[in-house]
């Protein structure tokens, strides 16, 4: 399913390429000449070392995984220990969509700058995963709750919500049919045929 996929780099990626324009704030490692405008607080033309800087995530990473990296990336606060302890407490407590509404393609891609906290933080997008998967479920399938129920969802819960709540639809209105319309098949009545046969011959 493409959603689940959109943490993987994907040129044509249209979730990916909005993760990545979410800005990380950054740490300059060398001097950036001619690139102190993008600090406000810079008095000089150039980017300083030890300046700090939010970057779009595609451009922080490439920054980061020059030969001489140009700046140190820092987590995001929703993905360090004090939020993973509150997701841990009570996920399904929680709006993820307002942490970030792309809360686990974003934390994919961050992980992998936090050294060895980066199996931790993977750990808990799996754990949170699982711990809400019931919650979205139970959302999708219970046709009277509220529709806006989406909006308070990050996009991967969001799209699997829809898909649920599209499933239950097409279910119900197939219930409805009844099975006026459904036929024997020819196989069934072969089968139904050779067992009155042999039961005639017993």
């Amino acid at each position: 399913m493409a959603c689940c996929q959109s943490y993987i780099p994907d040129y044509f990626a249209i979730t990916d390429i909005l993760t990545t324009e979410e800005r990380i704030s950054c740490k300059i490692e060398v001097d950036l000449p001619g690139l102190g405008f993008l600090d406000p607080s810079c008095q000089s033309e150039d980017l300083q070392v030890g300046s700090k800087v939010e970057f779009p995530l595609w451009l922080a990473d490439a920054l980061k995984n020059l030969q001489n990296p140009a700046v140190n990336i820092d987590i995001p606060n929703i993905y360090k220990e004090g939020y993973r302890e509150i997701l841990e407490a009570d996920a399904d407590a929680i709006v993820l969509s307002r942490w970030n509404p792309f809360y686990y393609e974003l934390g994919m891609h961050v992980r992998k700058f936090s050294g060895k906290d980066s199996e931790i933080i993977a750990e808990s997008l799996l754990q949170t995963f699982k711990s809400r998967f019931q919650l979205v479920m139970d959302w999708s399938q219970n046709l009277t709750s509220d529709p806006t129920l989406a909006i308070q969802l990050p996009r991967l819960e969001r799209d699997l919500f829809l898909i649920g709540r599209q499933a239950k639809v097409r279910l119900t209105e197939w219930l409805k049919m009844g099975t006026n319309g459904m036929v024997i098949s020819e196989i069934a009545t072969n089968l139904k045929k050779r067992k009155r046969d042999k039961y005639e011959l017993d």
